[in-house]
């Protein structure tokens, strides 16, 4: 669907639904697209360039961009997305048990500033049902590879269970870690999320550190072989505290970090006063979350060792914001709220984008 058509369909039909079931509904008519024999054609007209693919983790992604966390939480939709021309799919958050969720309404628009507020407090199916959905979806990706199709990286970001006391947080986090590190590609540890009571004290690093321990150790235990460990962190942490995260990355030998996640600061918005406050407490993504996020992109590439991966993401638009995360130094970049505003063919723009300056800047070195 071009730009201005699915501009004017936004406007005039998801705009008037509340975000959350115009999500559902979305992602119901992607599958059901994708099982009606849609998905080879979307993937002919989205498919990346091979000579567009990006090593990282040990990995091949097919492109550099990957959708973010929070989108799929329970590993729904992988092959319907992977075909708009996704490099990765990051699902989840998953925890170790199922759970509902906040209250409803939970998910807010901000149309002025292309962004959104959410505090959806991970509900998800639970680390045993995404288990199972997984390892269909990778007997299915199997297939898709062995036919040369277009086949998707697959993260998997966990999560604290809301009822479990922080004092529990380890065992829990060890518990999805034993579920999911097998059928993953790679492992995100989220403790930076907003939305559940306490989490973001686990980023502390006398916190942090038992626990991403931990969880590598039972990661490759787990799976029988190295899973790639990444941790993601809020971009409201202070300067120091991502100085001593980087350093605890370095430490522990950890994989990478995805920087960052929502903003619970309201700062910079055009939307007024009234309508945030209406919409309530939660994190905060969209545009205005690209200088913060890139700061803590430049911040931690300076700290960390050169073969740690960093994944930008925040406020990521346009195939020039995925460039210059790139080469402000991201292995990697994500998106979801981007996709929400520009719908299912703004990723086929991005990649055809960032091919087309990978050509320009061919031709200028020859």
């Amino acid at each position: 669907m071009p730009a201005p058509i699915y501009q004017l369909a936004f406007r005039a039909i998801f705009s008037r639904l509340d975000p959350e079931r115009a999500h559902h509904l979305a992602v119901a008519g992607l599958r059901a697209a994708y099982c009606c024999g849609g998905g080879l054609l979307l993937e002919k007209l989205t498919r990346p360039e091979a000579g567009h693919s990006t090593q990282a983790l040990g990995l091949n992604f097919p492109s550099p961009f990957g959708l973010a966390a929070g989108f799929d939480k329970d590993a729904a939709a992988i092959l319907p997305l992977a075909s708009l021309g996704f490099g990765h799919i990051e699902i989840g958050t998953v925890t170790a048990r199922a759970q509902p969720g906040n209250q409803k309404p939970r998910l807010f628009r901000l149309a002025a500033d292309a962004a959104l507020i959410n505090r959806m407090g991970f509900n998800n199916r639970g680390a045993a049902e995404v288990r199972q959905r997984l390892e269909r979806t990778r007997r299915r990706i199997d297939k898709l590879r062995a036919a040369g199709r277009h086949a998707p990286v697959i993260g998997v970001n966990i999560g604290k269970t809301k009822v479990v006391p922080l004092e529990g947080a380890v065992d829990d986090y060890l518990t999805s870690t034993a579920v999911l590190a097998p059928v993953a590609d790679y492992l995100v540890v989220n403790v930076s999320s907003p939305n559940t009571p306490g989490l973001r004290q686990l980023q502390e690093i006398g916190s942090l550190r038992p626990l991403l321990r931990a969880v590598k150790d039972e990661a490759d235990a787990a799976a029988g072989r190295h899973v790639p460990l990444l941790v993601k962190i809020a971009p409201d942490l202070a300067d120091e505290d991502i100085d001593a995260v980087a350093d605890l990355v370095t430490e522990l030998r950890l994989d990478g970090v995805i920087a960052t996640n929502t903003t619970i600061s309201r700062d910079a918005l055009e939307t007024p006063a009234a309508e945030v406050g209406a919409a309530g407490g939660g994190g905060l993504s969209g545009p205005v979350l690209a200088e913060r996020s890139k700061e803590v992109l430049v911040r931690l590439r300076a700290r960390l060792p050169e073969g740690v991966v960093v994944i930008s993401v925040g406020g990521v638009v346009s195939a020039e914001d995925v460039a210059q995360r790139l080469q402000l130094g991201a292995s990697l970049v994500q998106a979801y709220t981007g996709f929400i505003y520009q719908g299912p063919f703004w990723v086929r723009r991005i990649n055809k984008g960032l091919e087309a300056r990978a050509k320009r800047q061919s031709r200028l070195q020859t």
